[in-house]
């Protein structure tokens, strides 16, 4: 039996009579959190299991310096943890497959962070996102480091881990992916957590609503005066320095202003109307 995900407001579902159901989200949701939670212990054994025979099959990973990847962690691998500098601990697990309560961490003054996130096919959501990278930098600027873990450190962490990498290493998804299976070659991103990656990319590389982009074409057929005094030199060599995500209001109203000051003596200089838009 195939199951295939109808958007929102598509409703419920319906059997199609040639063994594939298509159900609604939540159905979904409710089947695969039930599968998750029988399959939750064999696969937790397995992992286990691996790790004692497989040298390479390790329970955790350093991602950096300051960044862990890796499996639910044991009441046991609590002071472990704290001997790294681990700082703070980012749970996706739900609560049936969490094994470390809150109150151990913070008896070890570690902070924690649970973003409760269905197993196997289901991503954060944008704003779990957010808190979760914000979490990782936090720790980072006090020196300690985020030890972000699922289940297995395949899926839901992996998500967390290279939207990190994302804003705040500067690489693609796909270069973010490429490293981290350097690292740890077993992660794997269920289809809605790599969309959930590439999401979040987006937005950070967005261009801001209030900035505007002004290029020489948009300047053609003005004109200023070619002659500028010693003070406005001053202004524009300071106004280089100057911040360019203003409001675009601002900005345009700046340049306008420069422009009617400038008068009508003579072509204009794109170096200067340029250095002008940059100090607006």
């Amino acid at each position: 039996m195939k199951i295939e995900e109808l958007e929102s407001e598509e409703g419920g579902g319906k059997g199609s009579g040639s063994g594939k159901m298509i159900v609604s989200n939540d159905t979904k949701r409710v089947l695969v959190g039930a599968g998750a939670r029988i399959l939750f212990y064999p696969t937790l054994l397995y992992n286990v299991f691996r790790n004692k025979i497989e040298a390479d099959f390790r329970w955790w990973d350093e991602i950096d310096q300051h960044l862990l990847l890796g499996a639910v962690p044991f009441p046991k691998d609590v002071p472990r943890l704290k001997q790294l500098g681990v700082g703070g601990v980012i749970t996706l697990n739900e609560p049936y497959e969490t094994l470390v309560p809150t109150s151990l961490y913070y008896a070890h003054e570690i902070d924690h962070l649970v973003i409760p996130t269905r197993d196997y096919l289901f991503a954060p959501s944008f704003v779990d996102i957010n808190r979760a990278v914000d979490f990782i930098h936090k720790n980072k600027s006090h020196g300690q480091t985020t030890y972000v873990h699922c289940k297995a450190g395949r899926g839901r962490s992996t998500t967390i881990v290279l939207c990190y990498l994302v804003k705040y290493k500067h690489m693609t998804p796909a270069a973010a992916l490429e490293y981290v299976r350097s690292i740890r070659p077993r992660v794997l991103l269920a289809p809605s957590q790599w969309k959930a990656v590439q999401r979040y990319s987006k937005s950070q590389s967005a261009p801001s609503a209030d900035e505007v982009l002004i290029t020489e074409a948009d300047l053609e057929g003005y004109i200023c005066s070619s002659h500028e005094n010693d003070n406005s030199s001053l202004e524009l060599s300071l106004g280089r320095k100057a911040t360019r995500a203003m409001p675009m209001i601002a900005r345009l109203s700046c340049l306008f202003t420069s422009l009617k000051d400038s008068g009508s003596l003579g072509p204009i200089s794109w170096r200067l109307l340029a250095a002008e838009a940059r100090a607006c």
